[in-house]
């Protein structure tokens, strides 16, 4: 975290690499060059080859796979149960329009479950999110920024000699 001088003064800014950083080629309008060579002859590895490095790294298919793991049973889920929901408005609305407490029916009481499935839902997607996928995604994102301004520091290098 940085403290900042001046007109915002008592303001915290986290130092996030991805608050900031343009997508080089996407559209800035800037030309892009090849990345200069290391110096032992070989050429040094753009930004596209460490994302395609992490990509295929045993982390990143790891968070992938938590990912999946929740959101395929999950969506699927929450699929069956909103059709059946319809489902059973449609095929058998006698059975939905059965009283339960004064007005309420069965098909009110559905429906506020449409509802209380969804906030669950985020809920326990948030959750999952924070505690099984979050710390392992930021170690990516930090690996990642450092191998960018690794090249950063070795170009900065090049062109200074």
């Amino acid at each position: 975290m940085d403290k900042h001088d001046g007109r915002d003064a008592g303001t915290i800014r986290l130092d996030d690499p991805w608050y900031d950083a343009l997508a080089v080629g996407w559209g800035e309008g800037g030309e892009t060059s090849p990345p200069p060579p290391a110096p032992d002859g070989r050429s040094a590895p753009g930004a596209s080859e460490i994302y395609l490095e992490v990509q295929r790294s045993a982390a990143f298919q790891e968070v992938r796979s938590r990912y999946r793991g929740f959101v395929v049973p999950a969506t699927a889920g929450f699929f069956l149960w909103y059709v059946a929901y319809v489902v059973a408005a449609t095929a058998a609305p006698g059975v939905m329009a059965r009283p339960v407490a004064g007005a309420v029916n069965v098909a009110m009481l559905a429906g506020l479950g449409q509802f209380l499935s969804t906030f669950l839902l985020t809920w326990a997607y948030a959750r999952h999110a924070r505690l099984r996928r979050d710390r392992a995604a930021l170690d990516l994102r930090w690996t990642v920024f450092e191998q960018e301004r690794g090249q950063e520091r070795n170009r900065a290098r090049g062109s200074g000699r």
